[in-house]
């Protein structure tokens, strides 16, 4: 309980710390610059199991937060204060993203703004034999202390990694308030079945999960089933690691983009999985805070109807390019250089 509290009280004093500069950055009333110029309302979904209202842009954070200690990384602190700027309040990490808790943490408290972001987190764990959950324990406890705070909004299982016994603890610690919402995480079609066969099942709130103007067998099974059984979903890899970029490079956007407000690719492509009925939230990822710019505009304006996500498909598959998305290098010709190297890159 005094490790607790010490914890409580280092993360209130920074907090007081923060405020201060939050305020001066976003203006003396608190009120966002960007929301003061939007004229049109931010994008919100409900959670299904409680009616919770979240903005449908979120911000994810594999290998674009995971800076070196030691290493400059004024660039995240910049990107999280123009996405909540922007009116961005969801953001998804993992104990398993090297630093990115860590940066996540440290800048929320820094701008003041902890207590407004909704975290959405993950536990990839085992344990020395069946039914021990002392390996979660160990990784709870270390993202609340990275995260500073002691009670995540959403903790789903990473990659349905030891699934079964994993969402058993979690809905132990859902009924004891350490987490307000339960899921599980998959980016893989190939594991869908299983996904899907929890979210029929398993009584969950959340799942994360791939989902693409390319990718989309979500779509036949999945999806479905979660709007049978309210469970919000959370898109992740929305860009296919940047190879959609590839595909449409020196393009211009089609004309009738303009009939849903996109404005570049970046917001064509959020948009049509924003569209999707089942969709709650997409979590792009990145570390510029001129690309975080250019997705929060994804959060404002109309959407997509059914014909026009037709209209989007049909215009896709035209392109040469789009069908060997997949076949190129993930991020092509970025390198992060965090603590974790991404153990699947081509060279």
């Amino acid at each position: 309980m005094a490790r607790d509290n010490a914890f409580i009280n280092r993360r209130n004093m920074l907090k007081g710390v923060g405020a201060l500069a939050t305020a001066a950055a976003l203006g003396a009333v608190g009120v966002p610059r960007i929301a003061r110029a939007q004229s049109a309302s931010p994008i919100m979904r409900a959670i299904p199991k409680t009616g919770e209202m979240i903005p449908a842009v979120g911000l994810g954070t594999f290998e674009t937060f995971d800076i070196m200690p030691g290493e400059p990384r004024s660039h995240i602190r910049e990107v999280i204060r123009r996405f909540y700027e922007a009116g961005g309040r969801v953001i998804d990490t993992s104990p398993l993203y090297g630093m990115s808790e860590v940066s996540v943490g440290d800048f929320i408290i820094e701008l003041g703004i902890a207590d407004e972001i909704f975290i959405t987190n993950k536990t990839w764990t085992t344990g020395e034999w069946l039914s021990d959950n002392s390996h979660s324990e160990a990784q709870f406890r270390r993202s609340a202390e990275r995260l500073w705070r002691n009670r995540m909004d959403v903790q789903q299982v990473h990659s349905l990694e030891n699934h079964d016994q994993v969402l058993h603890l979690l809905r132990q610690w859902k009924d004891q308030g350490r987490v307000r919402y339960i899921g599980a995480t998959q980016w893989s079609a190939e594991y869908y079945d299983t996904l899907e066969r929890l979210v029929r099942t398993g009584n969950l709130d959340f799942i994360q999960v791939n989902y693409t103007i390319f990718s989309r067998q979500a779509e036949e099974r999945l999806f479905p089933a979660c709007i049978d059984n309210g469970v919000a979903v959370q898109v992740n890899i929305p860009f296919e690691k940047a190879r959609l970029f590839t595909c449409v490079a020196g393009r211009e956007l089609p004309g009738f983009a303009a009939d849903f407000g996109a404005e570049s690719w970046a917001q064509f492509f959020l948009k049509f999985a924003i569209s999707h009925p089942a969709v709650t939230v997409v979590i792009p990822a990145t570390s510029s805070p001129d690309h975080l710019a250019d997705n929060m505009g994804a959060l404002y304006g109309d959407l997509p109807d059914p014909d026009l996500r037709r209209r989007m498909v049909a215009h896709m598959m035209e392109l040469p390019e789009f069908a060997n998305t997949l076949k190129g290098p993930p991020y092509p010709g970025k390198s992060y250089g965090g603590v974790v190297a991404w153990p699947f890159r081509q060279t």
